[in-house]
């Protein structure tokens, strides 16, 4: 888990903040709006229908309760009448059930999509004993994710003995600009790439830390891109930093990151760099000298 980066699974509710405290707004996540699927379907290959129906899929995904039809219209903003064929659709192929209410929820099926990547990802096959001997030897959890558009996304934690959140899991999404394994993906972008998702960018302030300006992460990037790593404190939740390195394939890009979590407790980032920086970058090595490009 990055800075602070936890979300509630399935069926949980928000825990009280603590006094003098914010509640952390929920990420957004990556739902597909009918707007996106409208840009997209100017490509006369594009299957509009099908397009629409992963993004119904995405919703139920999203908010992580059952929902029903005009909720997930309201989400999406496709129409009515097109979610519910969608909806039952889903329901016929058995990825989706629906209950007495007419309200929506994702059945276990979908999971076939993950295990099949997760189980031909070579990164993902071969980082879990390396995060795991990492884990081990720091006595702290440590976490493989990888960027995907303005997100990253965890492909495998490590089994360590310290109580680590059940929150963070495999396929986790959180928002790349305010988590240490993100600002390690942004930070070795190309220069127009990483002035398009700055361009874009709508920071939210998860807690009275987050970096929300631009120019200042901009700034913090180009120090990660020049030291090799980077620190993130309490930038989703409270008393939650992280320290994260890039892992580089054999042609040198940057596929991906490895980060050690600190939980409920601060560490600066000079003791941080000072105590798990060389075995994340060896941990890092040894990773990347087995990914072929």
């Amino acid at each position: 888990m990055d800075a602070a980066e936890t979300t509630l699974p399935a069926g949980s509710s928000p825990a009280s903040p603590s006094p003098g405290t914010r509640p952390a707004p929920r990420p957004e996540g990556h739902a597909l709006s009918a707007a996106a699927i409208d840009r997209m379907a100017e490509d006369a290959d594009f299957v509009t229908a099908f397009g629409r129906g992963i993004a119904v899929l995405l919703a139920l995904s999203d908010k992580r309760r059952r929902m029903s039809i005009a909720q997930v219209s309201h989400q999406t903003g496709i129409p009515r009448a097109t979610v519910r064929r969608s909806l039952h659709t889903l329901v016929r192929l058995g990825f989706v059930a629906v209950d007495e209410a007419r309200r929506f929820y994702l059945r276990p099926r979908v999971l076939s999509f993950s295990h099949a990547y997760l189980s031909a990802s070579p990164i993902v096959v071969l980082s879990q004993p390396i995060l795991d001997r990492l884990g081990e030897m720091l006595r702290e959890g440590c976490s493989l994710a990888t960027l995907d558009d303005d997100e990253i996304v965890y492909l495998a934690r490590s089994a360590t003995s310290r109580v680590m959140s059940p929150f963070l899991n495999v396929g986790r999404r959180l928002p790349a600009y305010c988590t240490s394994i993100g600002r390690v993906m942004l930070a070795h972008l190309l220069p127009a790439e990483l002035d398009r998702y700055l361009a874009d960018l709508r920071p939210i302030p998860y807690t009275e830390h987050t970096t929300t300006d631009i120019g200042e992460l901009r700034a913090i990037l180009a120090r990660v891109r020049e030291t090799g790593f980077a620190y993130a404190s309490q930038q989703m939740e409270l008393r939650l930093c992280t320290l994260a390195v890039p892992v580089h394939d054999t042609s040198g890009q940057v596929v991906a990151g490895i980060n050690v979590i600190l939980q409920h407790r601060l560490v600066p980032m000079e003791e941080m760099s000072a105590r798990f920086l060389v075995p994340l970058q060896q941990a890092a090595l040894e990773l990347g000298s087995a990914l072929l490009p």
